[in-house]
């Protein structure tokens, strides 16, 4: 509360006041704890930030931009705009963007995957980052994930300086492509949160949408990308073709349009995609030939 409030004016505090400070504490404790679960697969590799994934560039790119918010913040004694900044960061960027799509390559991937270990090194680094800044301001819980991280109660996050961020990391021109297959993507996501309230899928997996997409800038943003894992769907169709008049449309989002489907096939039992290649590896008759890939792998018969 005392970090969230604006010492500039009157001070409020009340229980609703609080209840907004336990939700907002909880969230982010939560998602430092799914980092530390995910890190105790990382072995240290460091990839070449160029090879990496776009994905992996972006949250590197908003750590950079960020540093440079927390570093003068802190000059200042802002801490309202440092917590809102990376609260929101936390929440909207990681937890409902980028962890919701990475899920999949990093629980399902195979350990030897270039995409997965990309993700492990980025989420290293994401805490890294985080438990620094949000230390001055959460100063037990980071000093309690810090050492879970270490393995140990040796040392101390406060002890530590902020980390220097990598000029290679800013990527301005990687922020405005992703701008374009993100406005896409809420266009794909508000169409089956409409199946969902309406009970046809149970699950954004269930689905194969059929995406139209007219405005030629977002069809080259999204080119080359695998929009099925970025929007969370088991398989897509992009069409260069207007849809249909009932397609769902987002009115901020011009020359997009969405028609769900539901995905042919059967659930893969460990990445729950609906694919209709799922049984045709006869050693692992219940998931698909990636995930066989990577249990063949784990269990050393690769």
């Amino acid at each position: 509360w005392v970090s969230s409030a604006d010492y500039s004016e009157d001070l409020r505090i009340g229980p609703e006041i609080l209840k907004t400070s336990i939700d907002a504490y909880r969230k982010m404790r939560n998602t430092l704890r799914w980092m530390l679960g995910n890190l105790a697969h990382y072995q240290g590799e460091k990839p070449n930030v160029k090879d990496m994934p776009e994905l992996e560039q972006l949250m590197l790119h908003r750590l950079a931009e960020l540093d440079d918010v927390v570093r003068k913040g802190y000059d200042a004694f802002d801490f309202k705009r440092i917590f809102a900044q990376l609260f929101n960061f936390m929440t909207v960027e990681l937890s409902s963007f980028y962890f919701d799509i990475r899920k999949d390559a990093l629980y399902c991937d195979a350990p030897s995957s270039a995409k997965r270990k990309a993700a492990l090194y980025v989420v290293h680094e994401l805490f890294d980052h985080l438990v620094r800044w949000l230390a001055p301001m959460m100063p037990f819980t980071m000093e309690e994930s810090f050492q879970t991280r270490a393995g140990s109660d040796e040392g101390s996050v406060h002890m530590e300086q902020f980390p220097d961020v990598p000029s290679e990391w800013k990527n301005d021109a990687l922020v405005e492509k992703w701008k374009k297959i993100r406005a896409v993507r809420r266009v794909v996501t508000g169409a089956l949160e409409i199946e969902r309230r309406e009970k046809r899928i149970g699950s954004s997996l269930e689905a194969s949408p059929v995406v139209h997409i007219t405005n030629g800038d977002l069809m080259a943003a999204i080119e080359g990308h695998d929009m099925a894992e970025i929007c969370i769907t088991s398989s897509i169709t992009i069409s260069g073709d207007p849809g249909s008049s009932d397609a769902f449309a987002l009115d901020d989002v011009a020359g997009v349009t969405v028609i769900p489907a539901m995905a042919e096939g059967k659930k893969c039992a460990r990445s729950w995609k609906v694919l209709p290649e799922v049984g045709s590896d006869p050693d692992y008759p219940d998931i698909s030939p990636r995930d066989a890939n990577a249990m063949r792998e784990i269990d050393g018969k690769a």
